[in-house]
């Protein structure tokens, strides 16, 4: 331990590490020495029955304790704890090898403000990763975070990795769970950081006991977190296809049904054209709601600033304007029709008269509703923080 300022802190979070936490903070002492820099070692105890909290102190580590349980709360008190320019994070399992940290600070070093180890391209022990998690988990959920974030990264959960501090300001981290691995890697894409990697090695871990995470719950976490940042995924692309499936639909067999070999296409076929409609609408004004929201609340990597570029330019009365004409233009028609059908003398109704025009201004009208109410809810969202909706200009 130095008392020169720190150039780099090693952050361990801790729960009930005793048997293992002394000998990784040993190995952390010996890649700072090896680096041939000041440092510091970080552990975050998270509510340790154990003796952890004394054996980190007898190793020299420096004890900062965060009450509120999970890995991403305990992270995160660490970080703000570190006193280094240069963050280097890791279990206290001795899985990882803090000895690698003079790789990671080679690369920090050379302009690179994240980087992140990699099990998959480096090595795995036997027995150091189950199966599940080597050949489905990890690359099925590390290829989802390349294809919806752009962000190239092998192994996007692996536990050892470093980065700036500058970079852990930029990246505005809120998680409190597992899925904190997740959304360091999504918002240092989004923020634009300089993202490195590097082949490590996977050791068994020596705990003598069954680890913290749960495959499937901590799995789920992650997963509906990437969902959560991706809006583009998750409403914008179904919601385009539902209503350009339904708009078709109703189009086609708005004048008369349709025959494709045995099969008739009806009046029922177009009332699922108008529910397909409505969906798509909903889905279409939730993915806004979602991108306004990220937006004002600095939530993470939605494409929200653009989005919120692009809002500037419509007020909320081009959207009120547009809904009222989707709603005048769905009364007048189900107005006319019912007044032909009283007319008429209330009988029986010809599905091919009435049904079928009824169908789509009964479309409009509703998705004319909705867009009013969605508009006005949309900029509430956007003067929360007194934004950008409306009168409002964004704050920068």
């Amino acid at each position: 331990m130095t008392d020169a300022a720190p150039v780099v802190s090693v952050v361990m979070p801790c729960l009930d590490e005793e048997r293992t936490l002394p000998s990784c903070i040993a190995a952390a002492w010996r890649g700072i020495a090896a680096a041939g820099v000041a440092g510091e070692v970080v552990v975050v105890d998270n509510g340790s029955s154990d003796g952890s909290v004394a054996a980190a102190e007898a190793e020299g580590a420096r004890v900062v304790h965060c009450a509120r349980r999970g890995y991403g709360n305990a992270l995160r008190a660490g970080f703000a704890a570190a006193r280094g320019r240069v963050i280097l994070m890791g279990d206290a399992d001795l899985s990882y090898d803090f000895g690698e940290l003079p790789r990671f600070l080679a690369e920090i070093d050379a302009g690179k403000q994240l980087v992140m180890g990699s099990r998959l391209r480096g090595r795995i022990e036997a027995g150091a990763m189950p199966p599940l998690h080597r050949y489905l988990g990890n690359p099925v959920l590390s290829w989802l975070v390349r294809l919806l974030f752009r962000v190239p990264v092998s192994d996007t959960h692996c536990g050892l990795r470093a980065f700036t501090r500058d970079a852990v300001a930029r990246m505005d981290l809120r998680t409190g769970g597992m899925e904190l691995a997740s959304e360091i890697v999504i918002k240092a894409g989004a923020a634009g950081l300089r993202i490195g990697e590097i082949p490590i090695t996977l050791r068994k871990d020596a705990r003598g006991r069954p680890p913290h995470l749960r495959s499937f719950r901590d799995g789920w976490r992650h997963l509906r977190y990437m969902l959560m940042m991706a809006p583009n995924w998750l409403f914008f692309l179904p919601g385009f296809l539902s209503l350009a499936t339904g708009a078709l639909l109703i189009a086609v067999l708005l004048s008369s049904p349709l025959r494709i070999g045995p099969i008739t296409l009806d009046v029922h076929t177009m009332l699922l054209g108008m529910a397909l409609t409505l969906l798509g609408v909903y889905l279409l004004l939730l993915g806004c709601f979602v991108k306004a929201f990220s937006h004002t609340e600095r939530l993470g990597p939605t494409g929200a600033a653009a989005f919120a570029s692009a809002l500037r330019r419509v007020k909320l009365e081009h959207g009120l304007v547009a809904a009222t004409l989707l709603v005048a233009l769905g009364l007048a028609g189900d107005l006319y029709f019912l007044g032909s059908w009283l007319a008429g003398g209330a009988g029986r109704l010809d599905a091919g008269a009435t049904l079928r025009p009824a169908i789509l201004y009964t479309t409009l009208l509703v998705a004319g509703l909705e867009v009013f109410f969605g508009a006005f809810f949309l900029s509430m969202l956007g003067i929360s923080r007194g934004d950008y909706v409306g009168d409002y200009t964004e704050k920068d």
